[in-house]
């Protein structure tokens, strides 16, 4: 606690400009026994903004990537992490002109892009089904299977009934 105290004033010191070598910064109630975390020292020539600045340009790839395709990618990521749904489901719903309306190619860099577990997936939607719908698990793999329904895989949806509950 103490140690991330100091740390904290340290950091303080630099955003204000101030130079962190002074032990002035240290609390005056660290005991002795406890020795101060080391001042972090930046070239003279670097501010704390100009740090922050260089650390938020975008890399060469995020520049050459279009503002859609990135929009795209988050609004996968979204409907992934939030609504627990399918590659498959995901590209129609971002290309859906009653959905997204992205154009076919930015949803496919979305696709392309997106990292997620789509077994874990197909398994809460599992789950969802057999709780709030006491369906059979032949009913749940063919609901999210189905090309109507949520468009996992087969080797998606096997693996979601192979760990539900019994």
């Amino acid at each position: 606690m103490k140690k991330s105290l100091i740390a904290g004033a340290i950091v303080a010191a630099l955003l204000a400009g101030c130079s962190a070598e002074t032990d002035s910064l240290k609390p005056a109630s660290v005991p002795a026994s406890v020795s101060p975390v080391p001042a972090i020292e930046a070239p003279e020539s670097t501010t704390a903004q100009e740090v922050a600045q260089e650390t938020a340009k975008p890399t060469n790839t995020e520049k050459n990537v279009p503002r859609e395709y990135t929009a795209a990618l988050k609004k996968a990521e979204m409907y992934a992490e939030s609504m627990s749904m399918s590659k498959a489901a995901i590209y129609d719903q971002l290309t859906s002109e009653y959905g997204e309306n992205f154009p076919k190619e930015a949803a496919q860099y979305a696709i392309d892009n997106i990292t997620f577990d789509w077994k874990e997936n197909a398994l809460k939607k599992a789950k969802l089904y057999a709780e709030s719908m006491n369906m059979s698990d032949s009913a749940i793999y063919d609901q999210l299977t189905s090309e109507y329904g949520e468009k996992f895989t087969k080797e998606e949806a096997q693996y979601a009934i192979d760990h539900l509950e019994k």
